[in-house]
């Protein structure tokens, strides 16, 4: 899916995106460093990344194979530092994290709807959908926090917007994230956490 108009008027907030999504997670800033400070290289991060990925892929080729008629299955995915590198560098489009990316391929070619969840603000929805369908994502469904969204305990709200997805009668077949706020609080079939290395990254 493409958005013409606004794939010429996105570099205008290119500069942006990174510090809106910074506010994405106020209770957690204490604990997270901008890229310039983590200490955490790539290589190790993308490594590690795979590991989990390597996890997660043989369990939703089996999960995928054995859907019953008519199932509608869904995977749920954090943004910052799971399905984009946030937190190493600050371009535009953010590149995808690969070995996500990967998995996600697989399952949206295997009739699996993406749903994103995410604690960035409603401000930047669009270039943040943009964002993941330039990168290779098929995006069912994006969840944004709205104004009021910002002062409930994240937990919370990512658990409400997978139990709304479950109410479109989705089976949530495994949810990834790098972050306990992402995968607590039930309603999936499975969690996949990647790395934040003691909150090294949002």
């Amino acid at each position: 899916m493409t958005r013409g108009p606004w794939a010429h008027r996105i570099s205008a907030t290119a500069v942006t995106v990174a510090a809106l999504a910074a506010l994405a997670t106020p209770a957690e800033a204490a604990t997270t460093t901008s890229s310039t400070s983590t200490t955490v290289d790539y290589a190790t991060w993308q490594k590690d990344c795979q590991t989990v990925m390597d996890q997660a892929l043989p369990y939703l080729k089996d999960r995928i194979a054995a859907a019953e008629p008519g199932e509608k299955q869904a995977i749920v995915f954090d943004i910052d530092n799971t399905t984009l590198e946030t937190d190493f560098g600050f371009s535009y489009p953010q590149p995808a994290n690969k070995p996500v990316l990967n998995v996600a391929r697989y399952a949206q070619e295997h009739g699996v709807s993406l749903f994103f969840v995410t604690a960035r603000p409603g401000i930047i929805y669009w270039p943040t959908e943009y964002n993941l369908e330039h990168d290779g994502y098929d995006v069912s469904g994006l969840y944004v926090r709205g104004f009021f969204d910002l002062f409930k305990d994240v937990a919370a709200y990512k658990t409400a917007q997978r139990v709304g997805i479950e109410n479109q009668g989705y089976a949530i077949i495994a949810n990834i994230g790098n972050s306990a706020t992402d995968l607590s609080g039930g309603h999936a079939e499975k969690t996949f956490k990647l790395p934040d290395y003691n909150g090294q990254l949002s």
